[in-house]
């Protein structure tokens, strides 16, 4: 299966544009770059999927006795490969937005016990709990080791996750460090807001759920209930 994801990869390439290229990249590596895969492979999945699709619908059309031509629909299969890619950035990002506070706390703590930054992360990576989020800390880490700026190297952990929460309390890091503000306290606020935002998107998401169960009411359980309590007496009536 990989093999043949490389070998239509290696054809496809030279007809991928820059843009597509470029988006593709982009959210590959918001989604940590699973199984190492690169822009042309997901352009090859594409293809491979867009084929496999109009093979089956028109092997059932055949089946059916319907028109062959609208084997052509099977191509809509051609965007699954690019909504899987799509699914697993917003499954790092779910899984990044619950360790952040977490995260926070402890760096806030470990900072204010006295360590400095690049302590408190290496603390982050050791101590915190494995997933994308102790990944990226890791790589700020070893980006500072390397000779990076504190700045450079969150700027760039910025752009590879590109997560509303993450980028704001990033953007407050490189601000305190610009202005020599304590970093002590901005990590404390920080915390403090995060954990604010935390407890008001629950409040919102249990304010809608009334709502979003009001469809399955409707349509599954209350058909389901009048069946219940009114078939027998029409059943009864019709007999």
């Amino acid at each position: 299966k990989e093999l043949l994801i490389k070998k239509v990869g290696i054809v496809v390439r030279k007809y991928m544009s820059e843009k597509f290229e470029k988006k593709v990249r982009e959210r590959l590596i918001m989604a940590g770059e699973p199984e190492g895969l690169k822009p042309e492979d997901i352009l090859a999945m594409m293809v491979i999927a867009s084929a496999i699709g109009i093979i089956f619908v028109l092997l059932v059309m055949l089946m059916l006795g319907k028109n062959p031509f609208l084997a052509v629909f099977g191509a809509i299969a051609f965007f699954l490969p690019k909504q899987w890619l799509n699914d697993q950035v917003k499954k790092r990002h779910h899984l990044i937005t619950r360790a952040l506070p977490y995260a926070l706390d402890l760096l806030t703590l470990t900072v204010e016990a006295g360590l400095d930054f690049s302590a408190a992360v290496g603390m982050v990576v050791e101590k915190g709990k494995d997933g994308p989020l102790k990944e990226e800390f890791a790589i700020l880490l070893s980006e500072m080791k390397m000779g990076k700026t504190r700045e450079t190297a969150l700027k760039n952990m910025m752009a590879r996750v590109n997560l509303p929460p993450l980028s704001n309390f990033i953007r407050s890091l490189v601000q305190a460090d610009r202005m020599g503000t304590s970093l002590g306290k901005i990590l404390r606020i920080q915390s403090t807001q995060m954990r604010i935002d935390r407890t008001q998107k629950a409040e919102k998401l249990a304010n809608e759920a009334p709502v979003k169960m009001l469809f399955p009411l409707i349509a599954c359980i209350f058909p389901t209930i009048f069946m219940v309590l009114f078939g027998p007496i029409i059943y009864k009536f019709m007999s």
